[in-house]
This record gives C-alpha cells, structure tokens and sequence, in this order.
C-alpha cells in the first residue's frame, strides 16, 4: 500500500508543478497574444470606420434625365460610397422621385438602398413604398432598372389601386402601360378576383 501512496503523492505533487507552471508560464504567454489579436483587430476595425467616414455624406440629391428627356430627383439623408464600386452609392432613407410624360410624378422611398451612378439603376431595401396617387405598391424590395420600363416589387408586395387591392409575392409594375405582372416566387397558381 505505501508503494501506491507514493505513485500518488508523486502524481498530485507532479500535476501541482504543471498547474503551477502552467499559471505562470503558459497563461500569460496565451493571454498575451489574444490581446494582440484584439488591438490588431479593432485598428482594423478603426481603419475601417475611417474609411466610410472619409465617404459619408449627409442630405445627398442626385438630379438627372433618364430617356434623354424625363427628369428624375434622388435623395438620401445620409450616403456612402465604397471604394471598390465608386459608381454606386449607398443610401439611407431613399426617396426617389420620376416625372412620367403622361404628367403622372411617382414617389419610391425606403430605409435603405443603392444607386448606380452610372447606369442611373436603384435598388430599394426595407419598408419601400412607391405611388404615382393612383396606385400604391408596398414591399420589402423594389429594383427600379432605367433600361427598363417595368419597376419589380418583391417580398411581401401590397399593392392597391382604385379598383381594390391584393398581397403578392411579386409585382412588376409597367409605368407606360400602367399594366401589372403578378407572381408568387415559388412558381404555385395563384387566384385573383377582380372587382369593378
């Protein structure tokens, strides 16, 4: 029995040397490099908030034509412009406002969004809301593409006009011919009862 006691004194006294070693030793060592890491990374972080800041902008409005001859207001209360893509801009409460040949003036707002510079394209991101008086359309995102006639609305879609109104999970929405194009993402048939 005494040759047991002693393997096991030796162990304890064995396992105490490493706990003591490893308190005064090992854990500074480790604690040391993890508080490198994290000054290294919040400069980064640091660098990173510079860098927006040297691209913020505050009551930003673009104003141009699209179609060579229809004029187009853009405005944001707060803008960024990233570095990689200088031709889109990131917006916070967007508005955009479109005058249509027919005299009709369309207002498209929402909390987030991006403009392409360039290609005069918007892309609108939570709680849109677009109305030319008439119509009303309200979702989660809407792609206006200047190319195109057509805005896309998607994601939880409201849309009401004169004659009623309907829950959608897309509308494309034609400016010219003031037609709609509604559909459910997943491809199911969908029912729609119009009333006059």
């Amino acid at each position: 029995m005494k040759k047991k006691e002693k393997i096991l004194q030796i162990g304890l006294i064995s396992f105490g040397l490493i706990l003591i070693l490893a308190t005064y030793f090992l854990y500074p060592n480790i604690k040391e490099k993890q508080i490198a890491e994290n000054t290294i990374k919040s400069e980064i972080q640091k660098d990173e908030i510079n860098e927006d800041k040297k691209n913020l902008f505050q009551n930003v409005e673009y104003r141009g034509y699209y179609d060579l001859d229809k004029p187009f207001i853009i405005k944001s209360e707060e803008a960024h412009i990233k570095e990689e893509n200088s031709d889109l801009v990131y917006m916070n409460y967007m508005t955009v406002t479109l005058y249509l040949d027919d005299g009709r003036v369309i207002t498209i707002t929402s909390d987030e969004g991006k403009y392409n510079k360039r290609t005069y394209d918007c892309f609108f991101k939570n709680n849109v809301k677009a109305t030319d008086s008439e119509v009303l359309i309200q979702a989660e995102n809407l792609d206006l593409i200047a190319s195109s006639e057509t805005a896309s609305a998607y994601q939880d879609v409201y849309l009401k006009t004169n004659s009623g109104s309907m829950w959608a999970d897309k509308v494309d929405y034609n400016f010219k011919t003031n037609y709609y194009k509604i559909s459910m993402l997943n491809d199911e048939k969908i029912k729609i009862k119009l009333i006059n």
